[in-house]
């Protein structure tokens, strides 16, 4: 048995390896060359902050997240635009999903429904609770910025780094949820992860809050295989700002206005999941 899960896992990592290497290739390319544009945007959006901050946080790449908690922190970009870059980052969700024949055709479902509840939830954070949430600070002082990225890489070397950490998360999640569909069922599994419940989306919202790309694609792989429902990918997703919230915790000096900012992310998400889970 572990001898054929572990050449069914080895199949389906390895049909994903070239289209992962390809996109990964991409990104940093985009990120070399036109670094620059997303954060000239962001210094000049102002009230159409959350509409910019959506739009680039759906793009596959967790700089754009990084950027955000910077800019916020520096008083440069509202609270509002932050959750909204937070909430449409997918981190490696779409990368995953664009190697998975079965998940090419929910591509653009995802992207569309996070980058409106991004929208939604920052103008109303902005309109709203603004004042409860950010505390007033010096515009335009930046903090040192903090990348996890190797600025003097090579964009084939970088790619090739991005391409084999995620291809090592994919293969031991993908083999421990094969290793637990054959053990236990797809049925057994999904009611052990609060399938068919309302706790499901909340416990998903959790899972995402994980400052890591390792939370999406867990919920990615958990998603494809039908262990988890749509809504509660959705509301795993809308946390999953990667890197990002570890970068606003480093920067932004105040524990407490960090508590509140992804107190606020975390409802969001989980109040979006509950919406669509009624829906479904």
């Amino acid at each position: 048995m572990i001898g054929d899960i572990l050449a069914d896992t080895s199949m389906d990592c390895l049909k994903m390896l070239p289209y992962l290497f390809v996109a990964f290739l991409l990104i940093e390319a985009l990120e070399k060359y036109s670094k620059a544009f997303p954060e000239k945007i962001l210094l000049r959006v102002g009230k159409a902050g959350p509409v910019a901050g959506a739009l680039f946080g759906c793009i596959p790449q967790c700089g754009f997240s990084i950027m955000a908690a910077n800019f916020y922190a520096g008083g440069i970009i509202s609270v509002g635009t932050l959750l909204s870059v937070f909430i449409a980052t997918s981190d490696e969700a779409i990368l995953i999903m664009l190697g998975n024949p079965d998940g090419l055709r929910i591509i653009a479902p995802l992207l569309a429904a996070k980058v409106l509840i991004a929208v939604v939830a920052g103008y109303l954070t902005d309109w709203f609770l603004a004042e409860r949430i950010s505390l007033p600070k010096e515009s335009g002082k930046l903090p040192k910025v903090w990348q996890e990225h190797n600025e003097e890489k090579g964009i084939v070397s970088s790619a090739c780094g991005h391409t084999a950490k995620l291809f090592l998360y994919l293969f031991g999640f993908t083999g421990i949820l094969n290793l637990c569909v054959e053990v236990f069922g797809i049925e057994r599994l999904s009611a052990f992860l609060l399938g068919d419940s309302m706790l499901q989306p909340v416990f998903a919202a959790f899972v995402g809050l994980l400052p890591n790309c390792a939370a999406s694609v867990l919920l990615t792989q958990l998603y494809l295989g039908g262990a988890i429902s749509y809504a509660s990918v959705i509301a795993g997703l809308c946390t999953g700002a990667g890197v990002g919230l570890a970068v606003l915790c480093k920067v932004n000096q105040d524990r407490w206005e960090n508590v509140r900012v992804i107190g606020i992310l975390f409802a969001i998400a989980v109040a979006a999941g509950l919406f669509l889970e009624l829906l479904m």
